[in-house]
């Protein structure tokens, strides 16, 4: 609804003066974040720094179109829901955060987006997009004091409420819950699921240390020109015993929490060897850690790292990310020397606070009548040694 008409311009100015510059404006969102972003030439800096401004100060939200919004809403809806992926991402928050905040799906419930009006709208963008709480961020071929003036000029309207997100994640906490959500779908060909642990905050000290775990665990995608023999040990195990058709490690970070687990897809008849592999690798990470393999994932990580910058685009995202979670821009020096200081005994410590003998969420949805039950897996984070 946003890029649908300013009070000094409609919805069709605001495509033809995109389009007259061969540019682009889009947004998305995330569970903590939204972002607004345009990319132009260099001479069009100000002109797309002036419709940001308008689009984020002086959105009209005619009622009408609203009406017409929510039918394209709804599809979208059932496009995600289509994303099987998506869909247990949904259910793993859903269940591990659950009557949280953050516990709900981004594009939210159906019934809210039927019922929504103009007031809700302009109530939201005065609440919470204000001053303290939004970053403007550029990169490319900008000048900062020249884009710092023109944000001066430009943005006076935004409320300067000086609530910030910390204070409201901290009236409403994220509590991780050991749960678990299944959805018994025989009409889907293939199983998957998510097991997480509770994971570490953007600013927890920990949190590089659980970057360079994710690496430890890897990927593995049957499709892959990667093959069987991988260096992640869980990956060499799942493609060389053809017990999966992709897994993923993931680590997600949140404001005061986060997520840390493996995310896999495979047979119904494979469900079994899989857990049982997924939960091996997971918990040796608290037990028997080998040098090399943490200084491959070490190497890894940085290489992601570099790779995911590549472009403007890319840049001023993550300038504007660090910016909201860390109060500044991290440089990689800095960040490539906390990835060099984690070594196995570092590993293990981690592992030892956040997997050994902690609850889990498991998500899991098709198939699934032969994935182990709930305290199968719960019992599988720790071993007894004798």
């Amino acid at each position: 609804m946003i890029f649908k008409g300013t009070e000094k311009r409609t919805a069709r100015d605001l495509e033809e003066e995109i389009e007259n510059m061969g540019g682009h404006l889009n947004a998305y969102t995330s569970r903590e974040q939204t972002t607004y972003y345009a990319k132009v030439l260099d001479k069009d800096v100000n002109n797309a720094l002036d419709i940001l401004a308008d689009i984020l100060q002086n959105s009209t939200f005619d009622q009408a179109r609203i009406t017409r919004e929510r039918d394209v809403i709804l599809r979208e809806m059932e496009e995600v829901e289509g994303q099987t992926e998506e869909v247990i991402f949904d259910h793993l928050h859903a269940t591990a955060f659950q009557y949280t905040p953050l516990g709900r799906t981004i594009l939210g419930p159906a019934q809210n987006i039927k019922t929504i009006t103009k007031e809700h709208l302009q109530n939201y963008i005065h609440t919470h997009y204000t001053a303290p709480r939004m970053v403007i961020a550029a990169s490319g071929a900008v000048k900062h004091e020249e884009v710092v003036e023109q944000v001066k000029k430009l943005f006076t309207k935004l409320s300067a409420d000086p609530t910030t997100a910390s204070q409201l994640v901290a009236n409403e906490p994220a509590i991780f819950t050991g749960s678990e959500v299944r959805i018994i779908d025989d009409d889907i060909p293939l199983a998957q699921f998510a097991v997480a642990f509770a994971g570490a905050s953007w600013t927890d000290p920990d949190s590089i240390a659980l970057m360079v775990m994710q690496a430890m665990l890897g990927s593995w995608n049957k499709n892959s020109v990667g093959g069987k023999h991988m260096g992640s040990e869980l990956a060499q195990r799942v493609g060389i015993n053809e017990i999966a058709e992709s897994m993923m490690a993931f680590n997600t970070n949140y404001k005061d929490t986060g997520l840390f687990g493996v995310y896999a897809v495979a047979k119904p008849d494979c469900l079994d060897d899989l857990a049982y592999a997924i939960m091996y690798e997971t918990t040796k990470l608290a037990y028997r850690v080998s040098e090399a393999d943490v200084t491959r994932a070490r190497n890894q990580l940085k290489s992601s790292l570099l790779l995911h910058i590549d472009g403007t685009s890319p840049v001023a995202e993550d300038i504007g990310r660090q910016l909201l979670t860390y109060g500044r821009r991290i440089p990689f020096a800095e960040l490539f020397a906390r990835i060099d200081s984690v070594d196995a005994s570092t590993v293990k410590r981690v592992a030892n606070r956040f997997i050994y003998d902690r609850d889990i969420a498991i998500a899991a949805m098709g198939p699934i009548q032969g994935l182990p039950d709930y305290n199968w897996f719960r019992r599988r984070t720790y071993w007894n040694r004798y």
